[in-house]
């Protein structure tokens, strides 16, 4: 389809194209769709005949002493994301000749179906898909149609999420969001876990997907062993939300990772139970604790704020007492690095991306659906990151290095 489109440039002359403008010919963009419409079908019937010279082994017109010569035309009506229009493609006498520009009962060009996992992938069902397509482009696709093009992401889908991985990322984020899925023809809140990497280059690079399990140390170590399968030998500090049992699993797959437990999180489980009055002053209170100058500090504001909100609210200082290893984490590192770990930021804003797309589509037919969708969503993501690295990434990574000197010089020349 490269063909097409290299072809298709080549054909728009642009001193016809300013004529046509200027006399008005061409006065809207469906007069431009139209004449692209139209260089599309010219490119195609010409491609055609030239495979079809190349198949025979002569020329139109030319004179042969094989058996086989043209037969006239198939008629077809071909629908791309200009529209649909009819194009005649050549055909041969023994039946031999096997287009491979447009092929034999393909209806549907390749930028029609990026055109529709586009549509799909931005949250729209099947039959919206379908009524958009008929509005905008003139045509209709059935139902099934449109289901067979979104079901050939899968494989693709599959193999992403089973291909080899970097031996190391300096970090790793992990975070969930909940999606609306049918199981048992129950619509059922379902987690989606994200795992998002920081590649020794500073590129972010969405590790896996996975769906549907319960949080217990059992199933994180099925996920970190099946990354390590693939290819993942050392983490240097994992950020995470309050997943249950992911610590645990760290520590027997990554012993000598860091462990980074959100901030953000850990503020939102805090204010959960606050009173509406008191919110303002537990949240400011509380900054004095996680933006100290160091651990001491911290250790000391946590004990300022239990003096003030202890009685009234015992359970906040007990959950970041019991969880104070992997909260304080990021106090020894500079601030640089601090400001990357402390909260899983990173990757929630891909889960905020996501959330956006699959609010219009209510709930998922199944587990599968779902999967489908999020790996179209993270690929769209992934290919906005391609081009930047993380911010500061610079400063970053030497400290990193010190930190973790012994495990990075294992990938360093």
């Amino acid at each position: 389809m490269n063909y097409i489109k290299g072809l298709q440039m080549s054909l728009i002359n642009h001193e016809e194209l300013k004529k046509q403008l200027a006399s008005g010919e061409i006065t809207s963009l469906d007069d431009i769709t139209s004449e692209f419409k139209n260089i599309l079908k010219e490119v195609i019937q010409t491609a055609s005949q030239e495979e079809l010279t190349s198949h025979l082994g002569y020329d139109k017109h030319q004179e042969s002493n094989t058996t086989n010569s043209r037969n006239g035309y198939n008629e077809k009506t071909i629908k791309s994301k200009y529209g649909q229009f009819d194009v005649s493609i050549p055909r041969d006498r023994d039946a031999s000749f096997e287009p491979q520009l447009v092929k034999k009962r393909e209806v549907l060009l390749d930028g029609s179906e990026d055109l529709i996992l586009s549509l799909y992938t931005k949250g729209m069902s099947v039959r919206d898909i379908q009524q958009h397509l008929d509005d905008l482009y003139g045509y209709e696709l059935s139902t099934q149609t449109i289901s067979n093009i979104t079901e050939k992401v899968i494989e693709k889908a599959n193999e992403w999420q089973s291909r080899p991985l970097d031996a190391i990322y300096p970090i790793i984020f992990m975070d969930a969001t909940v999606l609306k899925i049918r199981v048992d023809r129950v619509v059922k809140n379902i987690a989606a876990y994200i795992m998002l990497g920081i590649s020794l280059e500073g590129k972010k690079e969405i590790i896996g997907i996975w769906i549907g399990e319960n949080e217990t140390s059992k199933y994180w170590l099925t996920v970190l062993n099946d990354i390590q399968k693939r290819g993942v030998q050392d983490v240097l500090i994992f950020a995470i939300d309050g997943l249950n049992g992911f610590k645990e699993a760290i520590q027997a797959v990554y012993p000598k990772a860091e462990i980074q437990r959100c901030i953000v999180h850990q503020i939102r489980s805090s204010l959960k139970f606050v009173s509406w009055k008191d919110r303002k002053a537990i949240a400011k209170d509380l900054k004095s604790v996680y933006s100290a100058l160091n651990e001491e500090d911290a250790h000391l504001a946590l004990t300022d704020f239990n003096d003030i909100w202890g009685k009234k609210y015992p359970n906040i200082t007990a959950s970041w007492q019991t969880h104070w290893a992997e909260l304080s984490t990021f106090f020894k590192y500079p601030h640089s690095v601090r400001k990357l770990i402390y909260t899983t930021n990173p990757i929630e804003s891909l889960n905020a991306t996501i959330k956006r797309k699959t609010k219009s589509k209510g709930s998922f037919p199944t587990i599968e659906s779902a999967f489908k969708m999020l790996y179209l969503a993270t690929q769209e993501q992934q290919e906005k990151w391609k081009a930047n690295s993380i911010r500061n990434w610079y400063e970053i990574y030497p400290q990193l290095s010190i930190f973790f000197s012994e495990i990075v010089s294992k990938y360093t020349k």
